[in-house]
């Protein structure tokens, strides 16, 4: 064989080994997650990510495409966040970028999605003005996304469980507001101070404290002092103290609201208990709130240890919800993708989901009301972690500790 055939023969074998690999090799589709890591829903941003991720490559991915995640720890600063949002787009060409569950922290990116014109979809940060900025400057902000019921809505659902099962079974009247001072439970207790009193509670006091309070003995006490039935929250920041102190000096005010730490299956070992009673809304929970909610309980735990939090449920949504679009857009387009993603209408572990239009004030946020996601209302009895409303996906009835007054 001359050295003319030996190299034809070289080149051939080379094909047949090494090309098919080059050819057949899908480029991925990548996705920037942004979280508070180290926190009970910056860690549950990241796993429902993740077990979404795997799930969709494990059948193909999108299209032939696998899931590439890029995730980076925003350690509770906007500076740092932003950092990260510009190293996804600009290092890792990233399709969107998923998370945060702070407020502050999410309109810090907004602009950024913007200037860059890169879909950003926050799957914590509950704040309306997230969405009111594209209402009111859609060519500008129409990047953003919030697969999360805003403040606005999460003060409802608290309001309509309480009308329907503290009101109508307890005949509770009285009510005392208590959040964190935060971006998000600004309009969270303005939400409060006019739902409570269409639902029939009188509220007796409102109050606002720094998110680093350590002792809530004063407060708590303060609260006591005006005899409230209720003590309505907005808790995320913290939660875990004032959990512990009212159930060690036995408070007679039941605490409903939200209480976000309290979401998760480890709080009851992390407050020795004393959530007993806790009562806490919630974008998820262990029930049947659609056919696909408990298996991704079930294997969510069974991968992490824990069930998730709030962020856990709306992050692994919103991969699925991102991975439709790109398949019916048939492109990581970006103006397509957003086409594609105002016209969701999905099933999901929270429930339906679909978003409000541009002339909506809350833009791009997921619609509300009856036949969508509306959220849930959890509670701790007996160290177990229940599901008390909406009925449908109810596993158990309201119980009042022993403590507090009937």
């Amino acid at each position: 064989m001359n050295t003319f055939k030996r190299l034809l023969l070289g080149l051939a074998i080379f094909s047949v080994i090494f090309l098919p690999k080059l050819v057949f090799a899908a480029e991925p589709i990548n996705i920037g997650i942004i979280a508070e890591q180290g926190t009970l829903v910056g860690d549950s941003i990241v796993n429902g990510a993740k077990l979404a991720a795997d799930q969709i490559n494990a059948k193909g991915g999108i299209d032939g495409r696998p899931i590439k995640l890029f995730i980076y720890d925003d350690h509770m600063r906007a500076t740092d966040a932003v950092q990260a949002f510009q190293r996804a787009v600009y290092d890792h060409h990233v399709v969107a970028v998923m998370g945060s569950w702070i407020s502050e922290v999410a309109l810090a990116l907004e602009p950024w999605a913007a200037r860059l014109h890169t879909i950003y979809i926050t799957t914590g940060a509950a704040d309306p003005k997230i969405t009111q900025l594209v209402h009111n400057n859609y060519n500008m902000y129409k990047y953003v996304f919030q697969l999360k019921y805003n403040a606005t809505e999460m003060a409802q659902t608290v309001c309509n469980f309480i009308r329907d099962d503290l009101v109508k079974q307890y005949g509770y009247k009285t009510a005392y507001v208590a959040s964190e001072n935060a971006a998000w439970t600004e309009p969270l207790d303005a939400e409060y101070l006019k739902c409570l009193p269409k639902v029939g509670v009188k509220v007796v006091g409102h109050m606002r404290f720094a998110p680093n309070t350590t002792d809530f003995t004063p407060i708590l006490t303060k609260i006591k002092s005006k005899n409230p039935d209720l003590l309505v929250t907005g808790w995320a920041h913290t939660g875990l103290q004032q959990t512990v102190q009212w159930h060690e000096a036995k408070y007679p005010f039941l605490i409903v609201g939200i209480n976000a730490q309290a979401s998760t299956s480890d709080f009851w070992k992390k407050s020795n208990g004393a959530t007993e009673g806790i009562i806490s809304q919630a974008e998820g929970s262990p029930s049947p709130i659609t056919p696909k909610t408990i298996p991704f309980v079930k294997e969510y735990e069974k991968v992490y240890g824990i069930t998730p939090a709030y962020g856990g449920y709306t992050t692994y949504d919103s991969i699925y919800v991102l991975a439709n679009a790109i398949q019916k857009a048939k492109t990581t387009n970006t103006d397509a993708l957003i086409k594609a993603l105002e016209a969701t209408n999905y099933v999901g572990v929270m429930g339906h989901i679909e978003f409000y239009g541009k002339d909506s004030p809350f833009a791009h946020g997921i619609k509300y009301g009856k036949g969508f996601a509306t959220g849930v209302i959890l509670q701790w009895q007996h160290g177990k972690l229940e599901t008390v409303w909406p009925e449908n996906a109810a596993t158990s009835k309201v119980i009042l500790p022993s403590f507090v007054k009937k």
